[in-house]
């Protein structure tokens, strides 16, 4: 994709989160003050964790778990620790209440979501973003219409390798990219195995989709997806856990991998862009090594290839909920926008053959 290309894409997909900016946001100073719904998503005590991290910036005021038997286990315990446990109703009722973190079980996602967005709350909303893309799309019309943030979990978009590779594809550094290669894996358990065969869309969908939010951030929604699916253990489950999909562009291709079979296959997650002035590979993603391979010099890096050093980051999601809350207080706009959330998620779906 061409520099200009990719500017026109992104100015296009952040014009709708200008909207996000009212007059009223502006003016509003102070932590903003933020719920949780759902302690089951694998990601969910990371965020809360974040969240009470941050006391200048967020107000938490509680906690809900439907589940009796999950909040029992799990009261008092690390991030849950000293928490105010609260049913939805008395959340959403809460006078002030200005977010909600959404972290459910992913069948649950999108509903809870909802009822958030028709309460006029800002959410951040884990991933993937459930598995109905007609509700989802209805989520995020409602969004547009109150002018509410939709922050989504993807939790690549602020790590510093990524920010790093953003802003040299933005830039031109990397020239005209013809490739993209990703892959993200791990091992799981049986019991895993149990729960994550619930959906169909297996290992991409569990793990796949947090790399094919930054492939479309730097390509725009691709013009052909085909989803290659594979199980490693049919006689044990129906878990697709070997999955490869290819994403097509008019001048280049793109692979993501994802497996649950692989040993120490954390070690081994990867991002590569090619382009016919750079290529920039980050191996690990976390923490993240970055290597830059430039035909000339570009922004103080020499020819060649050099490993570049990156600024430490304090968390996994602080990123996340540190631009939440500049964009919901309006001092900066949403580099995500609606219809970016909306190809991310259509694009995972016809990579896990669901479309």
């Amino acid at each position: 994709m061409r520099r200009r290309n990719f500017i026109q894409a992104v100015a296009a997909g952040s014009a709708l989160s200008v909207a996000l900016r009212s007059a009223a946001a502006a003016k509003r100073q102070g932590p903003i003050k933020i719920g949780q719904i759902g302690t089951k998503h694998a990601h969910a005590s990371g965020q809360i964790a974040t969240i009470r991290k941050y006391p200048q910036l967020y107000k938490f005021v509680g906690i809900v778990e439907s589940d009796e038997s999950q909040r029992q286990r799990i009261q008092g315990q690390g991030a849950y620790r000293d928490a105010k446990w609260m049913t939805e109703e008395q959340l959403l009722g809460t006078p002030g209440l200005e977010a909600v973190a959404v972290e459910t079980e992913v069948h649950d996602l999108l509903s809870t979501a909802q009822r958030c967005i028709d309460a006029g709350l800002h959410i951040h909303l884990d991933k993937p973003a459930g598995e109905s893309f007609g509700d989802l799309q209805k989520l995020h019309e409602a969004a547009v219409g109150k002018r509410l943030v939709i922050q989504m979990g993807y939790m690549f978009r602020y790590n510093p390798a990524f920010q790093f590779l953003f802003r040299s594809v933005r830039q031109g550094w990397l020239g005209d990219v013809f490739e993209v290669h990703g892959v993200i894996s791990k091992t799981v358990g049986a019991e895993s195995r149990k729960q994550l065969a619930r959906y169909p869309g297996g290992s991409l969908f569990e793990l796949g989709c947090h790399l094919i939010d930054p492939l479309l951030h730097i390509m725009g929604p691709p013009e052909r997806v085909t989803g290659h699916v594979r199980q490693t253990r049919p006689d044990q489950d129906n878990l697709n856990d070997n999955m490869l999909a290819v994403f097509e562009y008019p001048r280049a291709t793109a692979t993501i991998r994802s497996a649950l079979v692989e040993v120490q296959g954390v070690q081994r997650r990867q991002f590569v862009v090619c382009g016919d002035k750079g290529t920039i590979v980050i191996r690990p993603l976390e923490p993240p090594h970055l290597q830059l391979t430039l035909a000339q010099p570009q922004g103080g890096f020499q020819q060649g290839t050099q490993t570049v050093e990156l600024a430490a980051a304090p968390g996994r999601y602080d990123g996340t909920f540190e631009d939440m809350y500049q964009v919901i207080r309006g001092q900066r706009d949403h580099d995500f926008s609606h219809q970016h959330d909306l190809a991310v998620q259509r694009a995972l779906l016809q990579a896990c053959n669901l479309w």
